[in-house]
């Protein structure tokens, strides 16, 4: 079966879909040029979007700490119909959102959106679970807070440095990566929310460490907490995950995926992603 995929793209104010083959950025384009964009990642699950609000929440924010005049959630809402329109509802889908500064000139900034079936490796590692290594990022916890330039907490094309850490991770022999400050506190993993459990307390690092903030740890943290068990933002280690009772990193399409192995280590679950995926799952 050939892969099915989606594009639109905003264009003389109306979502324009087109072939998934046909160009639809400018060789100009500061998103290709200079990474200078944000974009999002949001799940499509029966033919709809349950958590578009949240991912257009932050991709907002995204788009004032860059400086990029957001066109609003009402393009995005109808870029989102116009890749769906023929959309197998059956197809578990990942849907990009991307925003970039556009081809200058006094032009308008690129809105698109892309659509397509969720990878079987990520369906795997949803289900097997995730073999992972520490990484250092190299900068201390707190500077991307005091340092606006560098973008904390914004979700930007700029991943060079998020893929070149997975291709590290996989000639390692690991699925995935946590990374780490300067001085070894967790920050988060490329494309994903650190989480732990212990104490009978859900654990992740504090925004202020210049993290993306997590739309499906939000979820999860609210969820939790309505079911009786504490969640806390918390400064950590690696020696905290080793420790913990069950370790996940979470994004909008993967979900919650248990890390079985750590460092080489392999750590127990202690039966808690069950718990974690009946939350998310509500």
């Amino acid at each position: 079966m050939t892969e099915q995929r989606s594009v639109a793209i905003w264009r003389d104010g109306a979502a324009v879909a087109v072939p998934a083959d046909e160009p639809v950025l400018t060789a100009a384009d500061h998103g290709l040029v200079r990474g200078d964009g944000a974009f999002e990642s949001v799940a499509v699950l029966d033919g709809r979007t349950p958590h578009l609000a949240a991912h257009l929440a932050r991709l907002a924010r995204s788009a004032a700490l860059l400086e990029i005049p957001p066109p609003g959630d009402d393009v995005w809402h109808a870029l989102v119909d116009a890749v769906l329109v023929r959309w197998r509802a059956e197809t578990e889908g990942v849907l990009r959102l991307f925003l970039t500064r556009g081809p200058g000139d006094e032009a308008p900034p690129t809105a698109l959106a892309l659509l397509a079936p969720v990878p079987a490796e990520t369906v795997r590692q949803r289900t097997a679970g995730i073999s992972v290594v520490s990484l250092s990022l190299g900068i201390p916890a707190d500077f991307r807070a005091q340092a606006p330039w560098l973008l904390g907490g914004a979700k930007t094309l700029s991943y060079a440095v998020n893929m070149a850490a997975y291709r590290h991770a996989h000639r390692l022999g690991a699925d995935d990566v946590v990374l780490t400050s300067l001085e070894g506190e967790l920050l988060e993993g490329p494309t994903s929310t650190v989480v732990w459990a212990a104490g009978g307390t859900l654990h992740t690092p504090p925004t202020e460490t210049g993290i993306l903030p997590g739309t499906t740890v939000a979820r999860l943290f609210e969820r939790a907490e309505a079911d009786g068990w504490p969640t806390a933002r918390s400064h950590g280690t690696v020696d905290d995950l080793h420790a913990a009772d069950a370790v996940w990193l979470m994004s909008g399409v993967r979900g919650a995926a248990p890390v079985h192995t750590l460092d080489g280590v392999r750590r127990a679950d202690a039966g808690l992603t069950a718990r974690v995926r009946g939350l998310l799952a509500r």
